[in-house]
């Protein structure tokens, strides 16, 4: 899920998602006052490699930091990759890849890398205030900075725009959600002052067995904070989905991919669009899996369409299953 410094510029977003899809690109999200992108990509090792390398490459070439504005705080043009295990691959697989990544985006393209989470002594906050070096190479990139790359379980971002309170406040609410500051198990949260006025509470959460986004909606009704609209950046598990990650699901978000490759751009746009009540997920879950036999019937069905597909169908299913 590489975090790319431009959230502005559509020409360079697009090259930037056309790189990456060397693999299947199953969502692009870009934010303005972030002036940041988020592309999710899904494959195997070998294409996934190529298309985030050739991503990095794109964002150096036309992203330089010294022009760069934006709320969110980075440290490169392509500013984080996060490898992300799925169905039954493990971190350990990922942080492999994340080492194989590293060491060709520095060998190739000769932007320092840093290694964080797992199997890793940094964090990004370590990276960001300065605590640590680049595990390959060594100055900053003149105008690329340098790529935070490590392996993670899934994560939802999550921001919720707060009406009623003031910058200060809303930095001292976000230091009181945040596990490390004895708030909810698995938040990360920072408060920021968007372009156009508004107040934005923007998270991570990393535990979402224990704190999904609506333990977080709940938490701040509790302290009666005033909520204005939800967000999910990215794309979301089913299974922990509130209404903000309507249309942004990741099961649904993958089996669109295996369509839209296999030709089937009205199904594929359908699957992507897909809601979060029982009737959407159960949908969305037959849709998914109809689509193995006429994919296998036409000749265009491979080990990694249908392995998409399993994933899919099994968690739209079981999503549908806990909104009983």
């Amino acid at each position: 899920m590489p975090n790319f410094s431009e959230g502005t510029r559509a020409e360079v977003i697009a090259e930037l998602a056309a790189a990456a899809g060397r693999a299947y690109v199953i969502d692009v999200d870009a934010d303005a006052d972030h002036n940041r992108v988020v592309i999710s990509v899904v494959g195997q090792r070998p294409q996934l490699l190529d298309a985030l390398v050739a991503s990095v490459q794109v964002a150096m070439q036309h992203i330089d930091l010294r022009e760069h504005r934006g709320v969110h705080p980075r440290v490169g043009a392509a500013d984080v990759i996060p490898i992300v295990p799925l169905d039954g691959a493990s971190l350990a697989d990922a942080h492999e890849l994340a080492l194989l990544l590293g060491e060709r985006v520095w060998n190739e393209l000769k932007v320092p890398v840093y290694y964080y989470g797992h199997a890793e002594e940094h964090t990004l906050a370590d990276i960001r205030a300065g605590r640590a070096r680049p595990s390959l190479g060594d100055e900053l990139h003149a105008s690329a900075g340098a790529v935070c790359i490590g392996a993670r379980h899934p994560l939802v971002a999550f921001n919720v725009i707060l009406p009623g309170l003031q910058l200060l406040e809303a930095r001292a609410l976000a230091r009181s959600l945040r596990e490390s500051g004895g708030g909810l198990r698995g938040v990360q949260a920072l408060a920021f002052a968007l372009g156009d006025g508004r107040v934005q509470l923007s998270m991570n959460l990393f535990r979402l067995d224990e704190t999904p986004p609506s333990a977080v909606v709940a938490e701040l009704e509790r302290r009666d904070v005033t909520i204005g609209s939800q967000h999910v950046i990215g794309l979301c598990p089913a299974a922990v989905a509130n209404q903000a990650a309507a249309g942004r699901l990741l099961e649904a978000r993958l089996a669109a991919a295996v369509a839209r490759r296999g030709g089937l751009k009205r199904e594929a746009a359908d699957l992507a669009r897909t809601g979060i009540d029982q009737h959407a997920l159960l949908a969305a879950a037959d849709q998914s899996a109809a689509l193995i036999p006429v994919l296998r019937a036409a000749g265009v069905l491979g080990e990694d369409m249908r392995t998409m597909l399993d994933i899919a169908v099994r968690g739209l299913r079981s999503a549908a299953s806990r909104t009983d």
